[in-house]
């Protein structure tokens, strides 16, 4: 019953984010948000102008999120060379020592931060579901925002048409 419920729930978000899929329109400029990876090393999203990067919000204990890692590890290191970046951000209650240790077990070999204070999320449009992740140009403009699982086909072609941009 309480699976029934939280996919009711999903649902329900999803269809509420696709009929208010022009909140992100392809004119939105990404805020530019400031984080500390796992490194201790700080980021502005404005440090990766000239990029296209997937700014993706996840959990340890979201399965789609980890079912979906080694993908992101695959665009990583397929469109990496070409100025993509991934960079994962896990959501404020995710506790730093989980998102430390499964970034470390599975040599991430992206950006990881954690959003400590909830504001990451929040300039995002409050990003409560993982996984959700925002395609951005090279332009620092918002291309498409993902909830859940997507078809990796359009997704790629998304990049691959953001990296010719």
């Amino acid at each position: 019953m309480k699976l029934f419920f939280r996919f009711f729930a999903l649902m329900l978000v999803s269809f509420a984010l696709t009929a208010c899929d022009d909140w992100f329109s392809d004119s939105s400029q990404a805020p530019n948000v400031s984080f500390q990876d796992l490194q201790g090393t700080q980021h502005e999203l404005k440090d990766y102008l000239g990029k296209v990067v997937l700014l993706k919000f996840w959990t340890t204990d979201c399965t789609t999120c980890v079912a979906q890692m080694p993908d992101n590890i695959a665009y990583q290191n397929e469109y990496g060379p070409q100025g993509f970046d991934v960079i994962a951000i896990a959501l404020k209650h995710d506790p730093i020592d989980y998102v430390r240790n499964f970034a470390q077990n599975r040599e991430l070999p992206f950006t990881v931060a954690s959003d400590t204070d909830g504001e990451i999320a929040k300039a995002f449009g409050d990003v409560r579901m993982t996984p959700t992740a925002f395609l951005i140009d090279k332009k620092g403009r918002i291309v498409k925002r993902y909830l859940g699982l997507y078809d990796k086909e359009a997704f790629k072609q998304s990049v691959e048409k953001a990296l010719r941009g």
